[in-house]
């Protein structure tokens, strides 16, 4: 293996932080905290993963116990998904749900002054 798991992790975090906007915390492991629901179920899960191998590694003895395949196929699935993120994409679709909500609550708010103001008689 060429690199360890905390340097990859590093490449990660450095991902996370631009692909997803976590600036929150330091290291893979706080910004995988701090990312929480912009990550995907199995992304949670495979960065877990991640994190286990990190505090292994961490330990010369328990260094053995690290299931490399596990881990490797993990750094692979989370770069992946990473890499296809797309900032200005999530911003603008925020920004679009946002709308979509204000004019959501207006139309129905005007809908129902409407229906007061015909059953009172006064249209």
């Amino acid at each position: 293996m060429d690199h360890s798991v905390l340097h990859r992790s590093d490449e990660l975090a450095e991902l996370l932080r631009d692909r997803l906007g976590v600036r929150l915390g330091e290291g893979f492991e706080a910004k995988v905290k701090h990312a929480g629901r912009r990550l995907p179920r199995w992304a949670r899960r495979k960065s877990a993963v991640i994190v286990e191998a990190m505090a292994l590694e961490a330990h010369p003895r328990l260094a053995q116990q690290v299931e490399h395949k596990k881990v490797d196929r993990a750094f692979k699935e989370l770069r992946y998904f990473l890499e296809r993120q797309d900032l200005k994409t999530r911003r603008k679709n925020r920004v679009l749900d946002l709308v979509t909500t204000i004019a959501f609550v207006i139309f129905v708010t005007v809908g129902l002054v409407l229906g007061v103001m015909v059953w009172r008689g006064l249209v």
